[in-house]
């Protein structure tokens, strides 16, 4: 154990620690190098204690990277864990890593979709990501360090490469049917070093955009979810005549779809596509969403012979949900899509999710615009992001649950409140990963949309006069 980095651990930024990963601004008092030794050493002995004896870690493109990576490798070491390192690599890589090594434990250090200027960790041990309870046991066991006498043999260090290992696990699998004209962004993030060898090797026509790894994101920010971080793909995809762009974020765990008329097509409509697919093959399996999923997801699937399971936000809670079904697709709004059966593994992977939507769009002869547009769809809105401190947010929520009237209601309180009309349905939950209150409306027709928004608007002010909403 490093005593001086221990000594120098004099405030634990506890908000960092968040319900599925550790992420933050890299700063003193945030997330830095001392805090990143601290939590290797932790994570270690917490290894050890599972009798484990070896870790994967990998790293973003982020600028901090090498800085905060040395020393987490350094606590892991330091805790008697012998560490392979796999490089600059994208948060899936290390999920496959995992997966197919011997090695069952990783810590990728990423922020994925947060500010250049953050960094973080997400952690898998002995095969499972780490929950709330896991985080918050890292946490508690920073909290509690005190200097060790019992002396710890030093933890191994070495270099590995996996990356075409995984490129070409992807490809053999992968069949498609026809050649397909592809626009990739990936945005200056991780996904550049995988996605567009890939895809190349799939046969597709690949058009790149921002595929050289820049920590700075000099070109637009790495998260699909946003509109605004799409216009590039859009204009491209139009441009070239493609028929499918494909946008990834940071660390590549998520992706967002572009059609061929330029059109954005959102996670939860991709879930649809993806559910008819697997459900031809698995009828009857459960198919798992979270809360800010459009309700005609669960249509689709009960209509495709599934079971549809609607269960919390977050990467973790998902895939957790997930394994613990033995459900062989499950997806999130934000991007996050898990396959589970014979040809993957159960963890989010952006790339993979778009090779295997290659597939099905290859198998058909329409346009991706009309393969979409044969699916149900109503009037809706990206997810709405309404800026609140962390220290506010479970007050906030809990004072809207109690004094919130939306009138003769459902209201699902699953994850925040989801208020199901007649013909739609409106959401305001807490983010798992900055400070925000995130909202999301869905309606059969415009005007009916106007008036949920209408509705979550006055209560919400009710509740504070002061908000600067969104929408």
């Amino acid at each position: 154990m490093d005593l001086e980095v221990l000594d120098s651990i004099k405030h634990i930024p506890t908000e960092c620690f968040r319900t599925y990963d550790i992420r933050g601004p890299v700063s003193a008092t945030s997330i830095n190098a001392n805090l990143a030794y601290a939590i290797g050493f932790v994570l270690g002995e917490k290894a050890r204690e599972l009798e484990l004896s070896e870790m994967i870690v990998g790293r973003d493109g982020r600028l901090t990277g090498p800085q905060i990576s040395g020393a987490l490798i350094n606590g892991l070491r330091d805790a008697g864990i012998n560490v392979t390192f796999i490089g600059e690599v994208p948060t899936p890589v290390v999920y496959f890593a995992t997966s197919t090594l011997p090695i069952r434990s990783g810590v990728m250090v990423t922020a994925s979709h947060n500010p250049k200027d953050h960094n973080g960790f997400k952690i898998v041990l002995n095969g499972k990501t780490l929950d709330t309870a896991g985080i918050q046991d890292i946490l508690q066991r920073i909290q509690n360090l005190t200097p060790c006498e019992k002396q710890i043999t030093r933890g191994t260090y070495k270099e590995i490469s996996i990356t075409d290992e995984y490129i070409d696990f992807i490809a053999a699998q992968i069949k498609l049917k026809r050649r397909l004209k592809v626009v990739i962004d990936c945005g200056n993030g991780a996904g550049a070093i995988t996605a567009p060898k890939l895809f190349s090797k799939l046969n597709c026509d690949v058009i790149e955009m921002f595929c050289t790894v820049d920590g700075n994101f000099p070109n637009h920010h790495p998260d699909p979810s946003v509109p605004e971080n799409v216009q590039d793909i859009i204009a491209k995809v139009l441009e070239t005549k493609a028929d499918v762009g494909l946008a990834f974020d940071g660390d590549a765990d998520r992706i967002g779809v572009i059609s061929n008329k330029g059109e954005v097509i959102w996670p939860d409509r991709q879930m649809m596509l993806l559910s008819e697919a697997m459900l031809k093959e698995k009828p009857g399996s459960e198919i798992v969403f979270d809360v800010k999923c459009s309700r005609y997801l669960p249509e689709i699937i009960k209509k495709s012979g599934g079971r549809p399971v609607m269960w919390r936000t977050g990467h973790s809670v998902l895939k957790a949900k997930l394994l613990e079904l033995g459900a062989p697709l499950a997806g999130e709004m934000s991007g996050h899509i898990f396959y589970n059966d014979e040809r993957w593994f159960g963890f989010d992977d952006g790339v993979y999710v778009g090779a295997r939507i290659l597939e099905i769009l290859a198998n058909d002869s329409r346009s991706v615009s009309e393969i979409f547009d044969a699916l149900p769809n109503g009037f809706s809105t990206p997810e709405l992001k309404l800026p609140m401190p962390e220290e506010r947010k479970e007050a906030f929520m809990q004072k809207l649950a109690e004094q919130a009237d939306f009138g003769d209601v459902e209201i699902i309180t699953l994850d925040g409140l989801r208020v199901e009309f007649k013909d739609g349905w409106g959401l305001i939950r807490p983010s798992n990963t900055s400070p925000y209150l995130i909202l999301r409306f869905e309606e059969d027709s415009e005007g009916g949309l106007e008036r949920i928004k209408e509705l979550f608007r006055r209560e919400l002010l009710k509740i504070d006069a002061d908000l600067e909403l969104p929408f």
